[in-house]
């Protein structure tokens, strides 16, 4: 299979006109030619953080607070959650897959809920989709043993060194949420050794300097973190210190589109564009552990193919910009997962 266009080459997004060769999956080559086509090929997305569990759920809630919203084990999307049938649940997180893999994100990283029984809803809200998620277990070692790790809700909120310990000597991933509402769980969380942090709004620089010192990767949530009205992470100076990626958060809240994502963490940070799509495709998928997120020989082939020539993308002068500050789901031709 041949994937024609201008091609964001490399980590650096370089654009080429040309082809990418496609074999068993895997990109083969990257050809410069002279194709005559208007499409845009970018690697797929990486979603870095979500709770799609709350898609039963969407826009509940307006105007509570963060604890109100989120807090275990009674916040409201908690009580929601507990009230609602595993049918429905099942089918609410099928349809945000779907939209997932339909805006062109080819894996995500999911905070679980439910313990082994979350984790079950959310493989078989999987079925017959192409999206690949991370999946990790909450609440339960055996929730760990059964996905890709254990996401913990943070710091204040339990004991977790022996869930740490677990999953360490598993070898899986290990994530938590830390400096959401205030900076003092983010020693506690940094003290678990986790595989990355999410969130860190009230990151101060103590912490700024035991991320880089330790080299912990971090995933932020602008939109998210704006709704539930805690503030915005600081995302140029982390950026500064470690591995930074983009995640949608719950579903409640936010839609899991990585277009609006990186929209909104472009125009609030004025970061360069390359830096935001790398924060949407290469760097969570280096999290994740995954051999996607950038156009190179070796890589997976997980590619979206943009239309350059659509009403909203024409005569765009800069085209990594412009697939960063204003492409959409409707400049989509097709994914590639």
């Amino acid at each position: 299979m041949n994937v024609e266009g201008t091609i964001l080459v490399g980590p650096e997004f370089e654009p080429v006109e040309g082809r990418v060769v496609v074999e068993d999956g895997e990109i083969q080559a990257i050809e410069e030619a002279d194709t005559g086509s208007d499409s845009i090929v970018i690697p797929a997305f990486v979603n870095a953080h979500t709770h799609i569990g709350d898609s039963i759920a969407k826009e509940a809630g307006g105007g509570l607070s963060l604890d109100e919203l989120v807090a275990p084990p009674d916040g409201l999307k908690h009580r929601l959650l507990r009230n609602t049938d595993r049918e429905t649940k099942v089918d609410a997180m099928a349809r945000t897959v779907t939209q997932m893999e339909e805006t062109g994100t080819a894996s995500f990283i999911e905070f679980r809920e439910g313990g082994v029984e979350g984790v079950a809803m959310l493989q078989d809200a999987l079925a017959r989709r192409a999206v690949d998620p991370v999946i990790l277990g909450r609440e339960t070692e055996a929730a760990m043993h059964e996905s890709d790790g254990f996401g913990a809700s943070g710091a204040r909120d339990g004991d977790f060194d022996q869930l740490r310990n677990a999953t360490r000597r598993a070898g899986k991933l290990f994530g938590i949420h830390a400096g959401e509402r205030d900076a003092a769980d983010i020693h506690p969380a940094l003290d678990l050794d986790p595989d990355f942090l999410v969130h860190l709004v009230h990151v101060e620089e103590l912490h700024l300097d035991r991320i880089e010192d330790n080299e912990v990767p971090a995933v932020v949530c602008p939109r998210s973190n704006l709704v539930t009205n805690v503030g915005v992470p600081p995302i140029r100076q982390l950026t500064e210190r470690t591995t930074v990626a983009l995640g949608t958060d719950n579903v409640m809240t936010n839609s899991p589109s990585m277009f609006r994502e990186m929209e909104f963490a472009a125009k609030l940070t004025d970061l360069p564009a390359e830096t935001i799509l790398r924060m949407a495709t290469r760097n969570g998928a280096k999290i994740a552990g995954l051999n996607c997120g950038v156009i190179e020989e070796g890589r997976d082939a997980k590619l979206v193919v943009l239309d350059g020539d659509s009403d909203n993308l024409s005569y765009a002068k800069d085209v990594v910009r412009a697939v960063v500050r204003r492409a959409g789901h409707a400049d989509i031709k097709r994914v590639h997962l």
